[in-house]
Order: C-alpha cells, then structure tokens, then sequence
C-alpha cells in the first residue's frame, strides 16, 4: 500500500487497511517536522511505513511498474508514483485536481514546492491522479503552469505590500484575503508565510528572527541588492 505522506486524511487508515489485505505500507516516513528535511506530517504521530523509500526507487507487479518521486513541499516528505505503462502520476496532495495545494511551514516548504512542480513537469505525464478531485487528463502540463502562477501571482502580491513598507503578515492577510471567510485567515498567513521564507531564501527579504513565523516582521531587500 503506498502512502503519499503522512497527513491525517492520508496516513491513519493505512495500517488497518494493509493488515486486513496482507499487504505492506510504503512511504518516505513521517513523525515530527523539525529542521529542513527531517520527517514530516506532524498531525499523523503514531505512522511509520514498513518499507521506507524514496526517489528513484522502483516498485513493481504484474504488468505494472511504478517509480517513487519525492516531491517535497506540501509536506516535506511527501512522494508521488510515476505508472510507467499509463504515462501516469499518482500527485497525492502535491497537484489536486480541484484546488492549489496548502504549503504550510514549518513542515511545508514554498522553494521545494516550486521545484517539485518542475520536477513532475519534466517527466511529461499524460494524465495525473489527485488524492483530492478530479484526474487531469488534458493539457498537464498546462495545468502544472497554472499551479505555478497562482503561487507566482500570490508572491506578486507578497512583495508589492513589501514595496509599500508593510512587514506583517497578518496585516497583509486582510487585504489580500479580504474576500475570503476570516476563519481561513490564519490558515492564508501560514501559505503567506511560506512565499515570505522563500523570499528569505532567496535573498530578497529579511527578518531578524532566526526561525520566523506568521508574526515576525520582514523587509523587503531589492532596493539594496541595486545600489
């Protein structure tokens, strides 16, 4: 039984379900997020695969053949299945099929997300099957561009309010999510925050605060990269 990665609506049923068939679990791992690319999926605790695997890995049966691609960001040990006789990808949480996927730190990492999207456009995929929605069956890597700039367009956004001096997330919340339910604004300053870290990452934003989160202050860098 493969595991994309270890959230709650993905991970609990799978022992149960691999005891009742005979089978094994197969998954990178899980267990607590802690620094850049240690386990992962904190809200499943209790799950461990039997067989851990990863990238470039094979897995195979009759008639079916299956590579392992780790594709970190929504989680950072979050993996897809490449079905070599379908041309087809099993996308887990990474590409869902009715919504952009949440990218939430500190287990989800917006730079890894991005290149993971590079990753399975490369690989040039006929068709893609979603954990959430429906498959992708036209154009796929025309849908991957769409992925790509929702989160180019939200970074846009990110540093126009930059630009303009403000350097809270939660501030930046209100404006950008002003037509969303309030409920969901403090899951839109988790995804805020996690364009804000990329931008850290790459140079272009600093805060003083050596593991920031949704309160930390930022501030936006170009002017003095030019001068």
């Amino acid at each position: 039984m493969l595991v994309t990665h270890g959230h709650s609506d993905h991970s609990p049923l799978a022992k149960p379900l691999a005891n009742w068939a005979g089978c094994l679990t197969y998954a990178k791992n899980s267990g607590v997020p802690t620094a850049k690319g240690e386990l992962g999926s904190a809200d499943d605790l209790g799950f461990m695969p039997d067989v851990q695997i990863g990238d470039g890995d094979v897995i195979s049966g009759p008639g079916w053949t299956l590579d392992v691609i780790e594709t970190p960001g929504h989680t950072c040990n979050h993996l897809c299945f490449g079905l070599r006789e379908e041309n087809a990808c099993l996308t887990g949480d990474h590409i869902m099929g009715w919504s952009t996927t949440i990218v939430a730190p500190p287990d989800g990492d917006m730079g890894d997300y991005m290149r993971s999207l590079d990753k399975i456009e490369e690989r040039n995929f006929s068709i893609m099957w979603p954990t959430h929605g429906s498959p992708i069956r036209e154009d796929v890597n025309g849908f991957i561009q769409s992925y790509r700039n929702h989160r180019l367009d939200r970074e846009s956004a990110i540093i126009k309010h930059l630009e303009a001096g403000e350097t809270n997330i939660p501030k930046m919340v209100e404006s950008m999510y002003a037509d969303v339910d309030k409920r969901l604004h403090p899951a839109a300053a988790l995804s805020v925050l996690g364009h804000m870290l990329k931008l850290v990452e790459e140079g272009r934003v600093e805060t003083a605060d050596a593991n920031p989160t949704v309160r930390s202050e930022f501030r936006w860098k170009a002017l003095q990269q030019t001068s």
